[in-house]
């Protein structure tokens, strides 16, 4: 149970952090393009990169803070996150098929979904 309040809290804070940056962001450069969600899935792919190849796999960071940074904070902050881990480990494995196909199957088929959301709600 003290595991799901972990993540939760990260969470969050994550999804807490990613309004307010967004928000600053939009204040001050024109919305014509999605700046905020730009800058919020590099950083959140940067912090979720550097802790587990900076921290984890060194053995700096305990179970829980891995759980709270990784899967509640990053999870809450941006998913691409976790995306963009994934297929930077299938790439350094030489995976490189399966990193394509991970690329343009969450790209393209999340583009999909969401447009057909779209066009379910007209």
């Amino acid at each position: 149970m003290l595991k799901y309040l972990i993540v939760f809290v990260g969470s969050g804070i994550g999804g807490g952090l990613r309004f307010w940056l967004s928000s600053l962001v939009h204040k001050y450069f024109p919305p014509f393009f999605p700046l905020g969600t730009l800058i919020i899935n590099i950083l959140g792919s940067f912090i979720l990169g550097y802790m587990i190849f900076g921290l984890d796999e060194k053995e700096l960071i305990s179970p829980s803070v891995k759980l709270f940074i990784g899967i509640g904070f990053c999870g809450g902050f941006t998913t691409f996150s976790t995306f963009s881990l994934e297929t930077f480990n299938l790439i350094r494995n030489s995976e490189f098929l399966f990193a394509g196909i991970n690329i343009l199957a969450s790209v393209l088929v999340s583009l999909l979904g969401v447009y057909l959301a779209y066009l379910v709600t007209r």
